[in-house]
């Protein structure tokens, strides 16, 4: 059972909980938005004036390079690259990057999980063919040891 008086929230297995009081703010209203002028009520555009582009809530200031327009593209901002403004937020471009490496981790992380399924096809095979790293060792020392020899006889002489 869960109980909420003022600030205290309490628990029915005898836990309490302190929580800060809410604060309810009543701006910026996240609804749809309600027709404040009589000409927006209308359909059209009072003075007829259509903007070429879409208008972003934060001012453009910054142009972006070619990698941040492809970063822009993959992350799924702008369908093509002639939709891409010649000025966008700089927002806009931190976001975009930080979704690019986001996606760029998430596909680092599939091909290690890849790269690690292929090492156990790969030692599974290994054990099938009897070779382990203990014999390749022995086997790299063995030659070592009788490279070493040759060369101890050949000075010898």
């Amino acid at each position: 059972m869960l109980w909420v008086s003022r600030s205290v929230l309490r628990l029915g297995l005898g836990f309490t909980t302190h929580r800060a009081p809410q604060i309810i703010s009543r701006w910026p209203r996240w609804g749809p938005r309600v027709a404040c002028h009589p000409c927006s009520s209308s359909g059209q555009n009072p003075s007829g004036f259509e903007p070429p582009e879409k208008v972003h809530r934060i001012p453009a200031q910054y142009k972006p390079s070619k990698f941040d327009k492809k970063i822009l593209l993959w992350t799924g901002r702008f369908k093509s690259i002639e939709d891409i403004p010649p000025l966008v937020p700089p927002e806009m471009i931190a976001v975009s990057r930080n979704k690019a490496r986001v996606k760029a981790c998430y596909i680092m992380i599939g091909l290690t999980i890849v790269a690690c399924f292929a090492v156990i096809v790969s030692a599974k095979r290994a054990v099938e063919r009897h070779e382990s790293l203990t014999s390749w060792n022995l086997a790299k020392k063995a030659k070592w040891r009788e490279e070493a020899a040759l060369a101890a006889q050949s000075k010898s002489k």
